[in-house]
């Protein structure tokens, strides 16, 4: 059996905020953005080049979902952006005022730095040493 996580939810506050922030400024690509109804879009990000796991910017509609808009994950790092090149995306995202909240550390398993995204969820952007 073959299985693989090809989708994961981001709860956002609006698809275009959303969309520009992670195309414009973390360089994604827009993969899809298909209007579902009125008020729901399917909308699928990834990193540029990568190929398979998207993903899913869905719109917050009740207060429930509101209050998990940038705390999806209770203030731990979130999601991994894994690069090939740590130090020419880490001053890029800089230069675009991408926040990092834990500047950058050799680490045994490689070199890391903590961003906040346009909400406030934390990632990681590491480089594997391996």
């Amino acid at each position: 059996m073959k299985q693989s996580i090809s989708q994961m939810t981001l709860v956002v506050r609006d698809y275009d905020e959303a969309i520009e922030f992670y195309t414009q400024k973390l360089q994604f690509e827009l993969v899809e953005d298909t209007p579902l109804t009125e008020t729901k879009r399917w909308v699928l990000v990834r990193p540029q080049n990568s190929n398979g796991f998207c993903l899913l910017l869905a719109k917050a509609v009740n207060e429930e979902q509101k209050k998990s808009v940038g705390n999806q994950s209770g203030g731990r790092v979130f999601l991994f952006l894994k690069t090939d090149d740590f130090w020419r995306d880490f001053h890029q995202m800089k230069s675009v005022g991408i926040e990092f909240v834990r500047e950058a550390s050799e680490e045994v398993y490689g070199t890391v730095a903590v961003f906040k995204d346009l909400y406030g969820n934390l990632w990681d952007l590491i480089e594997d040493r391996f």
